[in-house]
């Protein structure tokens, strides 16, 4: 059972413009910095290598919506424009509400730093006070099913460890937008499952989705509506199972 949608807008983006460049040459000493001033040469030279051009959208409270899209489309930087980590070069990204996010393998762990250590550093770079970290600790543990290991740095971890232990973490925080990259693609099958049935759970409360993954069966599954990225901008935005349907006849996806 699905909570019903709010007409309140939990994300909100307006004309976001996002450019990374490639360096083809920067000037790394002083002597080179002076000679370059004087013979009014460029100190950097650099290309745009990638771009978020013109994105607008409005993701309401309560909607569950994946972001698709080939290789290098723009949806994974997309995501990190939306969890703040990112800044837009021009437009505005408003969210509504507290966020968890686990859009990068080990993101906020420190590889030195045990499984404990990185529960409490991940959960105050989420939000949480030391208390309560405390009180949902054991929760993320049992979830995250590496109980054997929280005393053991997390560069012994495999990625699999990694993931299950950021995302028990990020759920644990009881976000009210939850921000997810590819969560489902490392984990064995029964880890999986357990993700798919919390992420079930969390929209049926009435939590705010933004997926991006590969699986489009569990795109299908989990979100009601899609938005289709390619080449840095919004192609298609609509109900989940036409955009999927379109952005599979377009090609290998």
């Amino acid at each position: 059972m699905k909570a019903p949608v709010s007409l309140r807008p939990a994300i909100v983006c307006r004309g976001v413009d996002k450019t990374f460049y490639y360096y083809e040459h920067r000037t790394t000493s002083l002597r080179e910095l002076f000679r370059r001033h004087l013979t009014r040469r460029p100190i950097h030279v650099r290309q745009p290598s990638f771009a978020i051009s013109g994105v607008s959208f409005e993701i309401r409270h309560g909607e569950s919506v994946a972001l698709l899209g080939p290789n290098g489309s723009g949806k994974s930087t997309m995501l990190r424009l939306l969890a703040g980590i990112y800044r837009p070069n021009a437009g505005e990204v408003e969210t509504m509400g507290r966020i968890g996010t686990v859009i990068e393998l080990g993101a906020g762990f420190h590889p030195e730093l045990t499984g404990t250590e990185n529960v409490h550093l991940y959960g105050a770079l989420l939000g949480l006070g030391r208390r309560e970290i405390e009180r949902h600790f054991p929760g993320i543990v049992d979830f995250a099913g590496v109980g054997d290991f929280m005393a053991m740095p997390v560069k012994y971890y495999s990625s699999g460890m990694q993931a299950r232990l950021a995302f028990s973490v990020a759920v644990a925080v009881e976000p009210d937008i939850l921000l997810l990259d590819e969560v489902m693609a490392v984990g064995d099958q029964e880890f999986r499952e357990r993700c798919m049935d919390r992420l079930r759970r969390f929209r049926a409360g009435g939590g705010t989705l933004v997926l991006v993954s590969h699986d489009l069966d569990g795109l299908s599954d989990l979100c009601g509506r899609a938005i289709w990225m390619e080449g840095g901008q919004v192609r298609m935005d609509g109900e989940a199972a036409a955009v999927i349907e379109a952005y599979q006849g377009s090609g290998p996806a």
